[in-house]
């Protein structure tokens, strides 16, 4: 028994593997054979298949020239001299050291760059009457001065009391001028004095001085009397 079903699943056997091989074609046995024209038939548009990486890379998009310059600002140019620059002064000057500095400052520095300022401390002159030996006698030149129409009040310095001020000028030139109109009205004793004397009065002033102005400056020091280059006040 055990024979005969042994026999029985060779035979099978045999007779799977002769129709997986086709060799029962013939007698109309046999697995469908496809050939390959069925297969391409088959296939839906192979010509538009496309092998895409595991991650896509979206498209780059490339901004317009308007987009670029609103993103991205223009930085400011600041000049670094400007900002190095400061306003420096040197003083006080009399009129006539001033005077003899000008030139050397004119070779030396560029035009408009620098200039004298007054302190504020100016010089006064006035047309003077006195001193007078007595206060009658001055009581007397003060009546005739009333008569004129003439102002006239004591003068500030106390080396020209007693005697009388008819008038304080920033300049020797205008006083001599004011003193010359009042001779045509019968003034002949009164004279052009200095009441206060020449102060050191004016400031050199370098309103943006840089490090090459510093520069030149410093070799000007001799010329500036020991006076110290500082910050403007």
């Amino acid at each position: 028994m055990l024979r005969a079903t042994a026999l029985a699943l060779l035979v099978a056997n045999g007779l799977c593997l002769a129709w997986g091989q086709g060799l029962l074609s013939a007698d109309g046995h046999g697995p469908a054979r496809q050939s390959e024209p069925e297969v391409l038939a088959r296939q839906i548009r192979p010509e538009a298949m496309q092998l895409l990486p595991a991650n896509p890379v979206p498209p780059v998009r490339r901004p317009t020239p308007a987009a670029v310059s609103m993103a991205v600002p223009v930085p400011e140019v600041v000049s670094v001299a400007a900002t190095n620059a400061q306003c420096l002064q040197v003083g006080v000057f009399t009129e006539q050291q001033a005077h003899a500095l000008r030139p050397r400052l004119r070779s030396s520095l560029p035009e408009g760059s620098w200039s004298f300022e007054s302190s504020g401390d100016s010089v006064h002159w006035i047309i003077y009457m006195g001193k007078y030996i007595s206060k009658e006698a001055m009581n007397r030149k003060r009546r005739k001065l009333q008569q004129l129409g003439l102002a006239f009040e004591p003068p500030i310095s106390p080396l020209l009391n007693p005697g009388l001020s008819l008038g304080s000028f920033g300049s020797r030139a205008e006083a001599q001028a004011a003193l010359e109109q009042m001779n045509a009205r019968g003034i002949r004793s009164a004279r052009v004095v200095l009441e206060r004397p020449e102060l050191p009065s004016l400031w050199l002033k370098v309103p943006a001085a840089d490090t090459a102005m510093r520069s030149r400056l410093d070799t000007l020091k001799p010329l500036l009397a020991g006076k110290a280059v500082q910050a403007c006040q």
